[in-house]
């Protein structure tokens, strides 16, 4: 199993997925399994902070689950939203353990991250409408909102140049494609964070 740290906070991240999605049953084996498993993956990685980087994975998992509540299996796939980038893993692996669902929503997530890292400033409309037709299942895009957001929260420890275009990006993309999303809460935070940079 894992330490109490971590136990703990697959409980804070059950409870609050329980009571968002108070209307579907929540399949806590399934986000369970993931936790773990994004755990272990991420287990010799540190972030810019030198805090673990599985804090970035459950965080983000944490927002879908609190403030962008959608289903149980965008919580998992948030939770293994870095695994293909990040690790030795690969999308078979994801599929093998999870079934094609999460494996397609993991690797929606991975193509957009390659994406947006190459788009130049002059080029944002035209990104604008391909993120959206890459995007088949919107659940990718809530992962992407939830990634970025938390990047945003935790900018302080990137280099200049990299919060800035973090920060620009997100005023840019993120934001203005939450708020297509009816995500106005998120438009305010990506708009305040980002106006810090």
């Amino acid at each position: 199993m894992f330490s109490n740290f971590y136990k703990k906070k697959l409980d804070e991240l059950l409870t609050n997925a329980k009571i968002s999605l108070s209307a579907k049953k929540v399949n806590e084996k399934l986000i369970t399994n993931a936790f773990r498993f994004a755990l272990d993956a991420h287990k010799n990685d540190k972030r810019a902070s030198g805090e673990p980087y599985f804090t970035h994975p459950y965080e983000v998992a944490f927002i879908l689950a609190k403030e962008i509540p959608i289903d149980d299996v965008t919580i998992a796939a948030a939770l293994l939203h870095d695994v293909i980038e990040d690790t030795e893993f690969n999308i078979k692996d994801i599929k093998a353990e999870f079934g094609n669902e999460v494996a397609e929503i993991v690797d929606g997530a991975t193509q957009i991250e390659g994406l947006v890292e190459n788009y130049e400033l002059k080029q944002i409309e035209s990104y604008k409408k391909m993120l959206l037709s890459m995007t088949s299942d919107m659940r990718v895009m809530l992962i992407k909102f939830a990634d970025r957001l938390h990047n945003l929260r935790t900018l302080e420890f990137l280099s200049n140049k990299r919060q800035y275009r973090l920060a620009q990006e997100a005023l840019d993309i993120y934001a203005p494609r939450s708020h297509r999303f009816g995500l106005s809460k998120l438009k305010s935070e990506f708009e305040d964070l980002s106006f810090n940079y």
